[in-house]
């Protein structure tokens, strides 16, 4: 299981500003994207399945993004995801954008997801199967705000790519 897949998408013309930068809600349609793709293909979990068969979901209770660098339109970035915290009532996935050559951080993402029980409009918890799924899923982040994540991850591109 990898524990941080990554997917490769390219900017698009009707997303961007008309400076030809990707346009700041649009950060969070990529990159969310992107980690529902890696939940379907990494981990086997189809949320929209979920929704429509268990009436169960994730619901989105918090984003905190960090842009670094613009995106721009027809550029191919990355995106690299990561489940960094859990408990049982909700789940912290982080998303990273970088260019196609990962030598640059375009922004990091950090979304709190709160799991949810659609049929009867409330809040549920985790069952004992999805909290030992998300132990072997978890990444360990040292960092505890995105603004100290996006510094770290920043630096140690730097050290690990000399010409930038």
């Amino acid at each position: 299981m990898n524990k941080q897949p990554i997917g490769e998408r390219i900017i698009r013309f009707q997303d961007c500003d008309p400076y030809g930068h990707l346009n700041n809600s649009k950060y969070l349609d990529y990159m969310i994207n992107v980690r529902e793709d890696h939940l379907i293909h990494e981990y086997d979990i189809n949320i929209f399945e979920m929704a429509q068969v268990q009436k169960k979901a994730w619901v989105v209770g918090h984003n905190d993004l960090i842009y670094m660098r613009p995106a721009l339109v027809m550029e191919k970035v990355k995106v690299k995801t990561a489940m960094i915290d859990f408990n049982d009532r909700y789940v912290q996935a982080e998303m990273i954008m970088t260019n196609e050559a990962e030598t640059h951080i375009k922004a990091v993402l950090w979304t709190k997801f709160y799991h949810f029980d659609i049929a009867q409009q409330r809040g549920i918890r985790h069952t004992e199967e999805q909290m030992e799924l998300f132990k072997e899923m978890m990444l360990l982040v040292e960092q505890q705000s995105t603004e100290e994540r996006a510094k770290h991850l920043a630096t140690a591109l730097k050290v690990a790519v000399p010409s930038e």
